[in-house]
């Protein structure tokens, strides 16, 4: 672009403005001798134009311009004798080409985002851990309920992922049943969709990244306070800028494509295919959002594109269905460690996500209509897909519109969900349900030292139960006489005595991991408590381990017990079950101090 003085405008009628430019090296190459070739002209430009566009540069290099005057009986041969008046030299540098860099570029900006999602997240669980804990494990056997739980959960911590991990984590640990965290998960769906609104109220209208750093300052010195919520707080503060820093980035690396690009092109050829373009564009949305792990950074991906004019809107339409399907992959691989009611409750997540998106695509041109029509009247004017602004805005409608109507329709089918979820996950008999050693998933509880506790103390308290079933196997090897129940026993013994082994370890490991969080002097007392019933627990598989060694010694050697010998050693034994039961009871209560 260029201006022109108007005093002298008059003179320079019957002149033409023509444009001289070549990279800084062969323009050194030039002053070393080199033909004039090695300059490139542009065609004559009318006097009145003020701005130029020169395409199919180099990318990321630096070039040197000229702007010349001359005559328009010049015409289009220009040569190194030809009366030109050239400005002074104009330095530029084109931008970076679309490229492997920028690819780069684009995936730091996406991680840039999900970081500032994911400390953001993880600061307001801390601040609302226990409060976020109670919310969740106190949920009556009220669906509705647990709709409510799951958007307000989801909304505080501002993460569906979040809340269907720790969701899968209660159930893992028998603290929710499968009914109750079905309404949890459905709640959790609609809480996502207020990430979209955010992103497209704070992030592509006010631009809340002008303001990060102002907020960066706000949250930095909680960093230093002692009160014990500070830190987790700044987290929090500091999240929330970053994450929209990070969004910014994203909006600039994102490439400005024109209509006819092939990319944009390739969108809209295949946007009026019936039911092949949903599928694969809904197919695309799940494959971004599986990819990076996030369904609100490929939400934010998306409302990009289409401010960018990538995607039109139905495409982006049809990919917020498939971020919808995508998202229930976390909840999937957070309960493949835990048991099988673990299991099934992340199936019914994902369940309810393709039940949605099924129905959703069969009347996805009505329902666009709708939001079509919605956005209009709020603008006061004809809804138009092409107006990127109104485009983002039916995108989050729709988003936030399919998973309410998708809650409404399915939460009285919760029942046959619950039903589908157990037929699709086997049980592996007493093994899988009752004998799982670990209600530790190390998924959601890590982050949450809350539900960390919560989760061994229900190990610790079925650890409790193991040693007790030893006190009955002694009972059999002192008054069963039958040799091969005699060997089972001793089999059986030495199996439970490793597994007290195995479970104290893990459970020590455990708690070493969330003794590194910040956690609270309650929960560090409780951490002291159960290390130290692990220890005694682990104690107890040995000295029946011992036991049953010594019997089997004296059978060895053919000694038997006296009738007294052995009514006294029952005697025991009916004192070691009392205890045991007044030890169960204990551990499935409340305690933390010792």
């Amino acid at each position: 672009t260029w201006s022109i003085d108007y005093e002298v405008y008059s003179k320079l009628k019957n002149k033409q403005i023509v444009i001289k430019y070549n990279t800084k090296i062969g323009s050194k190459r030039n002053k070393k001798g080199y033909a004039e070739r090695d300059w490139k002209y542009t065609k004559p430009i009318d006097i009145k134009e003020t701005s130029f566009e020169i395409k199919d540069l180099q990318g990321a290099e630096k070039y040197e311009v000229y702007i010349g005057i001359i005559d328009k009986s010049e015409g289009n041969q220009i040569t190194k004798d030809s009366e030109v008046v050239w400005s002074d030299k104009i330095k530029a540098k084109t931008e970076r080409g679309w490229g492997l860099m920028k690819l780069l570029i684009l995936i730091g900006s996406l991680g840039l985002f999900i970081f500032g999602m994911k400390i953001m997240s993880d600061g307001m669980q801390r601040t609302a851990g226990e409060k976020l804990r109670s919310m969740l494990g106190s949920i009556t056997s009220n669906r509705f309920k647990g709709v409510i739980t799951g958007f307000s959960s989801t909304a505080i911590v501002q993460s569906s992922s979040v809340t269907t991990v720790m969701t899968v984590s209660l159930v893992n640990a028998g603290l929710l049943n499968l009914r109750q965290s079905a309404g949890v998960m459905m709640g959790a769906n609609i809480g996502t969709t207020i990430t979209a609104w955010l992103v497209l109220m704070l992030g592509f209208k006010v631009s809340i990244s002008s303001y990060a750093l102002v907020l960066i300052a706000v949250g930095a010195p909680l960093l230093f306070m002692s009160f014990r919520k500070s830190k987790d707080l700044a987290n929090a503060i500091i999240g929330f800028a970053i994450l929209f820093i990070g969004l910014q980035f994203l909006k600039d690396a994102v490439p400005d494509l024109d209509k006819d690009s092939a990319l944009v092109q390739f969108f809209i050829n295949y946007k009026d295919t019936p039911i092949l373009s949903n599928l694969m564009f809904v197919g695309l949305g799940a494959l971004v959002t599986i990819i990076i792990q996030s369904s609100s950074a490929a939400m934010a991906l998306t409302l990009t594109m289409v401010s960018k004019g990538i995607i039109p809107f139905e495409v982006a339409c049809a990919m917020v269905l498939g971020e919808n399907i995508g998202t229930t992959i976390t909840a999937e691989l957070a309960s493949m460690v835990g048991n099988v009611h673990a299991k099934r409750s992340a199936r019914i997540h994902s369940l309810f996500n393709v039940v949605g998106v099924t129905w959703m695509l069969i009347v996805i041109p009505l329902f666009l209509e709708l939001i079509g029509w919605l956005i209009g009247l709020s603008h006061g004017t004809a809804f138009d897909p092409n107006n990127t602004g109104m485009a983002n805005e039916g995108i989050a409608l729709f988003h936030t519109l399919f998973n309410a109507a998708n809650v409404l329709l399915l939460i009285g089918f919760v029942p046959l969900l619950v039903r589908l979820s157990v037929k699709s996950v086997k049980s592996k008999g007493e093994a899988d349900e009752e004998f799982k050693l670990d209600y530790i998933t190390g998924a959601g509880g890590l982050s949450v030292p809350e539900v960390a506790i919560l989760e061994v103390k229900k190990e610790v308290a079925k650890f409790g139960e193991v040693t007790t079933r030893m006190n009955g196997f002694v009972r059999t090897l002192i008054n069963d006489q039958d040799k091969k129940t005699r060997n089972k026993m001793f089999n059986k013994i030495m199996k439970y005595e490793e597994i007290t082994d195995r479970v104290e370890v893990e459970v020590a490991n455990y708690l070493d991991q969330v003794s590194t969080q910040e956690i609270t002097p309650e929960v560090s007392a409780q951490i002291r408590s159960m290390l130290s019933i692990t220890n005694d627990l682990e104690r107890i598989g040995d000295i029946y381990y011992q036991i049953s060694k010594t019997i089997e010694r004296k059978d060895d050697k053919k000694i038997y017990f006296l009738p007294e010998q052995r009514e006294n050693l029952n005697n025991m034994l009916d004192g070691l079950d009392k205890a045991f039961a007044v030890m169960n009871k204990n551990l499935n209560s409340e305690f933390g101090h010792i």
